[in-house]
């Protein structure tokens, strides 16, 4: 019995073996338990410890490998003619930084997945473009941590690296002015939100409307009224000005209505029509202007104007509120026994004698 213990006591294979064995199994036990938890945690409200346990899956199981794998170098590195096996400390420090760092980015984007939905789901209040902003910053700033830590561990001095970032910094601004522009004016955009993914935007500066797609860190995408993807670097939105119609508060209706000069005497009462029933319109505002007024005489027309705003913003709908609105003047104008004036040339019965008779 004593003589089957030594042999084990002093079998670097075998040792390895039941690390490699034991490894193996607690590996299967923690995905078990994960698992199990999962399964558990979908049944609850709660969608924030499922984005914690899905992000340590992976990490977790590699981590009993890297222990399991580390642990087995060890026993090895006696036997062993490599200098190779002296680092593993060293390795195992980094593989669990990584493992850390793969977690950590892990929950960062499945918490972002999380508030997305919600957002979709109109269950909180947030905007998409800054969670999707915050969460890339969340994830640089990790990958750079992780970056340095492992340098630290290393032993390479980070003052050092700093230093020489900073001089790099220096000759990579130079070369990469454009990215960098468009860098900082995605973030101005992030900043100043003057439009988010979805609004319908233009410039009167350059040809540019359509609706906002995406806003990357360097380009956005607007997608154009013919379906056309527009791809405008981020730089150009500080340079120009920007049109944002999705965020107005209404939609105005401004029209010109020419009435015959046969009918003067009845355009007072066709304006007071019209204007009593702009006001009584369910969708005009009549918290904001309204104006119906006699404007000028025209070449061919006694001309009045409406000015007035709808409730909705939408462009469709607000077509055809115009539509019935100007249907309804029509009908006005008709019921007064008017008619709306076209060009037309009235011609003095003397003159006409007159040229008749020189030629």
């Amino acid at each position: 019995m004593f003589a089957w213990l030594e042999i084990i006591n002093n079998s670097w294979t075998i040792q390895v073996f039941l690390v490699v064995f034991a490894t193996v199994v607690l590996n299967f036990f923690v995905r078990f338990l994960l698992q199990k938890a999962h399964e558990k945690l979908k049944l609850t409200e709660n969608v924030w410890d499922d984005a914690v346990l899905i992000a340590a899956k992976k990490p977790l199981a590699l981590f009993v490998w890297v222990i399991g794998l580390s642990i087995a170098a060890e026993i090895i590195q006696p036997v062993a003619n490599s200098d190779l096996f002296e680092y593993t400390p060293l390795a195992r420090r980094i593989a669990i930084i990584l493992l850390l760092m793969m977690f950590l980015i892990n929950l960062i984007k499945n918490i972002e997945e999380n508030f997305l939905h919600k957002t979709k789901k109109s269950e909180i209040e947030a905007d998409e473009i800054t969670i999707r902003v915050l969460a890339r910053l969340l994830r640089v700033s990790v990958l750079i941590t992780a970056g340095l830590v492992i340098l630290q561990t290393l032993g390479i001095s980070i003052t050092g690296v700093v230093a020489f970032g900073g001089i790099g910094g220096i000759a990579i601004g130079f070369a990469a002015q454009d990215l960098l522009a468009n860098f900082f004016g995605g973030l101005i955009v992030y900043l100043d939100r003057p439009f988010s993914v979805g609004d319908w935007i233009r410039s009167p500066d350059r040809e540019i409307e359509g609706t906002v797609e995406d806003i990357g860190w360097r380009v956005t995408v607007i997608r154009t009224f013919d379906k056309r993807p527009l791809y405008i670097p981020n730089s150009i939105f500080t340079k120009i000005s920007v049109e944002n119609p999705s965020r107005m508060l209404n939609r105005r209706i401004y029209e010109t209505i020419g009435l015959r000069y046969g009918d003067a005497a009845k355009v007072r009462e066709i304006i007071a029509a019209v204007k009593v029933m702009l006001s009584q319109h369910d969708e005009i505002d009549q918290d904001v202007t309204l104006i119906v007024n006699f404007n000028s005489m025209g070449a061919s027309s006694l001309d009045f104007f409406i000015y007035t705003f709808t409730k909705t913003t939408d462009w469709v709908h607000y077509h055809e509120v115009k539509q019935d609105v100007l249907l309804k003047i029509i009908d006005i104008v008709h019921e007064h026994g008017a008619d709306i004036a076209f060009p037309t040339t009235t011609l003095d019965g003397a003159i006409a004698v007159n040229m008749l008779e020189n030629n």
